[in-house]
């Protein structure tokens, strides 16, 4: 479980794909204080530590994790956003995230406002559990935000200056894939009121 609190950015070293998996080796500073079997969001999606080679460590993605993230899009050098799981008894900061990705979208705009950026998502909905509501959360790449201006298939949110600068909505453009997890509560009142 994660709290969609970036700890810090990582940069992809290697890519290599091996039938349907894709192995990803990470560079990040954090590489050290990992272990073998750990479990880390990248850029939202939660993949397991398979090897570490001093600053360095790999991770694989399956076939079924990559027809649901923007994954496959990555490429050598790309910047990417990193969680650790969650402590027991630490704060919760941003939301419950589970790091497991419903859907991507399409970043459609990107505004520059007084002091801070609102980027503006589409997706295409396939369920009702796929919803975002005003003031509600959202993960973007793994980042814990707040819903502005909920939409049917589409959604807000304004990103403050620090996380602007320590995430990779610095490098997100119109056009961009992003992945998405809904809110796992919602998701849950979703279902219950769908029976």
């Amino acid at each position: 479980m994660f709290t969609g609190i970036i700890e810090q950015l990582g940069t992809v070293k290697n890519i290599i794909r091996e039938k349907g998996n894709l192995h990803l080796t990470i560079d990040a500073a954090m590489t050290p204080e990992l272990k073998i079997d750990q479990s880390i969001a990248h850029n939202g999606v939660c993949l397991t530590v398979v090897s570490i080679h001093g600053n360095e460590y790999t991770v694989t993605a399956i076939q079924e994790t990559l027809e649901k993230t923007n994954l496959s899009n990555l490429n050598t050098d790309d910047i990417i956003n990193l969680e650790r799981c969650m402590k027991i008894g630490e704060r919760l900061d941003g939301h419950i995230v589970q790091g497991h990705v419903d859907k991507t979208a399409i970043c459609k705009d990107v505004k520059t406002e007084d002091g801070s950026w609102v980027f503006s998502f589409e997706y295409d909905k396939n369920s009702p559990s796929e919803i975002t509501v005003e003031k509600g959360s959202i993960t973007v790449n793994g980042t814990s935000l707040t819903v502005v201006n909920s939409k049917d298939n589409g959604f807000s949110v304004c990103i403050i200056p620090y996380t602007f600068e320590n995430t990779c909505f610095k490098n997100l453009k119109k056009g961009d894939q992003v992945n998405l997890e809904f809110d796992i509560i919602g998701k849950y009142v979703a279902r219950m009121v769908g029976k």
